[in-house]
């Protein structure tokens, strides 16, 4: 299983990419599209929806099963990946690049030591 070193983890399986302005990259992580299957559709937030920590913001359908994608952080939605529109394999293929699904502008102050460096990730995955 891959989980750069450079990202964050929450226990749902999704992974946060942290940029110094506060704007954070949000996908799921290699151990969660492996689970899921083969990825056939995403349903992606809307762009400008503000948000809460552990709101249902998208829904990715793969042939195995339908899952909620949950926001990590407070804050507003200032990007989707339209990409995933038309090729959600994305996710598969490259689930911490092209696989991303959105970002969202976090709320001043946001704490982020509650989140899983990449070794504690994986020895939460292999369990």
């Amino acid at each position: 299983m891959n989980a750069p070193d450079d990202l964050r983890y929450s226990t749902d399986h999704e992974w946060l990419r942290i940029g110094d302005d506060g704007l954070v990259r949000v996908g799921v992580t290699d151990y969660a599209q492996d689970a899921l299957g083969d990825v056939v559709y995403v349903d992606l937030p809307t762009v400008g929806a503000e948000v809460a920590s552990g709101d249902s913001v998208a829904e990715v359908e793969s042939t195995k099963s339908v899952s909620d994608i949950y926001c990590p952080v407070d804050g507003i939605i200032v990007a989707v990946n339209e990409q995933l529109a038309d090729a959600p394999e994305g996710m598969n293929h490259d689930p911490y690049g092209e696989g991303w699904i959105f970002e969202v502008q976090a709320a001043e102050g946001t704490d982020y030591s509650a989140f899983l460096d990449a070794s504690a990730y994986i020895s939460i995955t292999e369990g």
